[in-house]
């Protein structure tokens, strides 16, 4: 898969079973979220250190990703490396409210898998969505 087919496929899974984005991680993909919130990790190494902070919060998040729109994708010099832009629109599971938050990544494959994974995230667009 390029690139942009393994974006594709990670966006498919957000919506349809967020669970299947475990299976796009290379086994020593590094995963980085330099605006991360003040006292949680920017930088994981590792598929198995990844999913073992973000499986937990994936199953207590109270939002249900609905949709990933306005999708910009910039290809690069190097084949396996895109720049991706994009907003989630998620829904509480307990209040109902519909809310969303811009993003921007840079993923990079090898062999139809993410190995590097870098996620600039709207931060205060979350905290607003997840407040409802």
């Amino acid at each position: 898969m390029t690139a942009r087919e393994v974006y594709e496929s990670m966006r498919r899974a957000w919506i349809e079973d967020p669970a299947a984005v475990d299976a796009l991680w290379a086994e020593d993909v590094v995963v980085e979220v330099p605006f991360a919130a003040p006292g949680r990790p920017k930088r994981f190494e590792g598929r198995d250190a990844f999913l073992a902070f973000a499986k937990p919060g994936r199953e207590t998040l109270p939002v249900r990703i609905e949709d990933c729109r306005d999708v910009v994708i910039h290809d690069t010099a190097d084949p396996d490396v895109i720049v991706v832009e994009y907003v989630l629109v998620g829904r509480s599971t307990t209040t109902g409210t519909v809310g969303s938050a811009a993003f921007i990544a840079v993923l990079r494959t090898r062999g139809g898998e993410i190995v590097h994974w870098r996620e600039y995230q709207d931060t205060m667009g979350m905290a607003a969505a997840l407040a409802g």
